[in-house]
């Protein structure tokens, strides 16, 4: 669950101090002299507050898709329903990456450099030996051309040990090699192509769609990536590509966090027509194609408001690509926080410095490796709204997206003496200038809804209640 910056990659962050992490709320008194910052290029352990059975219709063609996200601590999950008969897992949603993947063996899976999981229940596993209709994908597959990134057709076929005249006559069907996939925070998974059933669910809970030959990565081993993932990405491995939907689209209304690992209350991720219908309150911003990552999300950011002025334009590197195509903002549901490139992030940090009175909270920095933490009053040993400065983020095409103030600063722990402290949910980049100059993540997308529009290759955005939204789509648990 992750931006993919190189081979096709992903960032997972996890929401503990010494690692990247998916979540946020506010602090601090409105600087007279609001300002907006100009980009410029350049290249945690607090824990958040961690299906019933229907009769189902199965048709042949669902024209939309309708499934609950759930909000854990590090990222929301999506349960795939695969085999015959199904084996429900969950696993990331991640539209910064491709491959589908599920952890292969109950006792034979294994993560490296995953402590912190080691009793997660969310480990689910696939069994293929348990499903009728799994089988091992054949070296000459696109998709095994895909995973294996090869521009020859023959080549996969080769490594499988395919004589050339069997290739030539077509009629080598030696399985897939296996394959390595690697994530932009360094996070590898290792494994083999395989085919089975998928099971979907339409526009409503009783009517269902089989996917009879979905392609994914039964996975054996892997590094510090302990649960699956779905790549939301628009290569022919993703799962928005098996089922159909790339000149369609799809949307999500991620959850505030305070509802992580609350398994009653879901959010509605939806593809297909539905997805990118009846917009008519979303502002929309183009995609920009990225030439070094063609698969990836990419949007324009044009400045960041601090405070109620207007935007100032800014230099080209968040919104445009250099000759090797790095630069612009990738937009990722698999990265926590959003990420911006320096000096800009420490210019943005002395802005709301001047702008906020409450005293930092020095120790809470460090011991997060948060940059801006601020002691706030409790009345009552209970968080109120607090004045901090508004920021928007302005994105091609006018679109102006004012952050509901829980997805910037968030509460790192409950509040005592009737003080809480709050810290800035922003990080910088690395200094690389390799890939994307920024990245949109997950934790300023919550409670907004985010519309794929892949037809018009556009990305719309709509601050709503997300819960409410949940509620609508019948999401909730009784």
């Amino acid at each position: 669950m992750a931006a993919s910056y190189s081979t096709p990659t992903t960032i997972l962050l996890l929401l503990l101090v010494s690692f990247f992490s998916f979540n946020q709320t506010q602090a601090g008194v409105r600087n007279p002299s609001s300002v907006v910052l100009g980009l410029t290029r350049s290249s945690t352990t607090f824990t958040i507050p961690k299906p019933s059975k229907y009769s189902r219709k199965r048709v042949s063609q669902v024209s939309d898709v309708i499934e609950p996200l759930r909000a854990v601590r590090d990222g929301y999950l999506l349960s795939l329903n695969i085999g015959t008969p199904g084996q429900v897992i969950q696993v990331y949603m991640d539209t910064g990456s491709d491959l589908t993947w599920v952890p292969c063996g109950n006792l034979s899976f294994d993560c490296l450099d995953c402590d912190d999981y080691r009793n997660n229940k969310l480990i689910g596993s696939f069994s293929p030996s348990h499903s009728s209709s799994s089988f091992r994908d054949t070296c000459g597959s696109s998709f095994c051309i895909d995973i294996h990134s090869s521009d020859n057709s023959f080549d996969t076929c080769i490594e499988a040990g395919c004589s050339l005249s069997a290739l030539l006559k077509s009629t080598c069907s030696r399985p897939c090699p296996s394959f390595a996939y690697s994530y932009g925070e360094g996070g590898v998974v290792t494994g083999t192509l395989t085919r089975d059933n998928l099971m979907v669910h339409g526009s409503s809970p009783d009517i269902t769609k089989d996917l009879p030959r979905f392609s994914f990565g039964c996975v054996g081993s892997t590094y510090r990536e302990p649960i699956g993932i779905a790549g939301f990405g628009r290569g022919v491995l993703s799962l928005p590509s098996q089922l159909g939907f790339l000149q369609k689209g799809f949307s999500h209304c991620f959850l505030a966090f305070k509802y992580a690992n609350n398994p009653n209350i879901s959010s509605p991720l939806i593809m297909g027509d539905v997805a990118v219908s009846s917009n008519d309150n979303l502002q929309f911003t183009p995609m920009l194609k990225s030439p070094m990552f063609p698969n990836y999300y990419y949007i324009g950011l044009e400045a960041i408001a601090v405070g109620d002025v207007s935007y100032a334009q800014v230099p080209l590197y968040l919104r445009e690509f250099d000759s090797l195509g790095n630069g612009g903002m990738l937009i990722d549901s698999g990265t926590t926080y959003t990420h911006l490139p320096e000096p800009f992030y420490s210019q943005l940090l002395s802005v709301l410095q001047s702008a906020i009175t409450y005293p930092r909270a020095t120790d809470v920095e460090t011991r997060t490796g948060f940059d801006l933490c601020y002691r706030v009053p409790c009345p009552n040993n209970r968080f109120t709204n607090d004045p901090f400065p508004s920021i928007t983020f302005h994105f091609l095409n006018n679109v102006s997206l004012v952050l509901p103030q829980d997805n910037y600063f968030y509460a790192m722990s409950a509040p005592s003496n009737s003080t809480g402290v709050k810290c800035l949910l922003f990080q910088s980049m690395d200094d690389s200038n390799y890939g994307p100059a920024g990245v949109f993540g997950n934790f300023q997308q919550q409670n907004v809804k985010v519309v794929y529009d892949l037809e018009k290759e556009r990305i719309g955005f709509q601050p709503m209640d997300c819960a409410a939204a949940a509620a609508s789509q019948g999401l909730h648990k009784k």
